[in-house]
């Protein structure tokens, strides 16, 4: 499957999984804590730095990247309309700030170490019942496919593009649907061969 990881050396690869998983938590609780605008404003300027400074290494998550701009437009807008523009200005500022410390931490992250330390979070949950390598298995395959679904959206789009000279836009869920099913089967099959039924 495709991955977003970018092998393109920056200074946050030398940064171990589970300290850039403990920076994204307490960010992500801080962003809730901050409720100033501009200490909001701030914060995504920084975010903003973080992820320029990375450079090359972000290419792959473009994309995605663009669209978290749309969405955090399509919000501030909602609520423009609706006559709360400062939630709306705060919730854009908020989720575009997450989403690119999360971008960063997938852009310089291998999948494995964050699967390994999932893992090992989940290593107190074994005399409950928990399973910590299935179910960080399983958050690992989701992460993944999330990261996988955004890849193949891009190669779809650029082939129709190619092809019509425009974005394929919603023209693309059908066959992305179809691939994304495709893949998932061929996983499925490879972990029931791989793990012995």
């Amino acid at each position: 499957m495709g991955s977003l990881y970018s092998e393109y050396r920056t200074w946050l690869h030398g940064f171990r999984a589970g300290f850039k998983l403990f920076g994204l938590v307490i960010a992500g609780i801080a962003l809730f804590i901050i409720q100033p605008l501009w200490a909001l404003a701030a914060v995504a300027a920084l975010c903003a730095g973080v992820l320029a400074s990375l450079g090359p290494a972000t290419q792959p998550a473009r994309r995605l990247l663009v669209a978290v701009l749309v969405a955090a437009l399509l919000v501030a807008g909602f609520h423009v309309w609706m006559g709360t523009w400062q939630v709306g200005v705060a919730s854009a500022l908020r989720l575009f700030c997450a989403s690119s410390l999360g971008v960063a931490l997938t852009v310089t992250t291998r999948t494995g170490d964050v699967v390994a330390v999932l893992e090992w979070l989940l290593q107190p949950l074994r005399p409950l019942g928990v399973d910590p390598e299935r179910l960080s298995l399983q958050l690992g395959l989701m992460l993944r496919f999330t990261e996988h679904f955004f890849i193949q959206w891009g190669k779809l789009d650029d082939a129709y593009r190619l092809r019509t000279g425009r974005g394929g836009g919603w023209r693309l869920v059908a066959p992305l649907a179809v691939h994304m099913l495709q893949t998932a089967r061929r996983v499925a099959d490879a972990l029931f061969v791989r793990l012995g039924g």
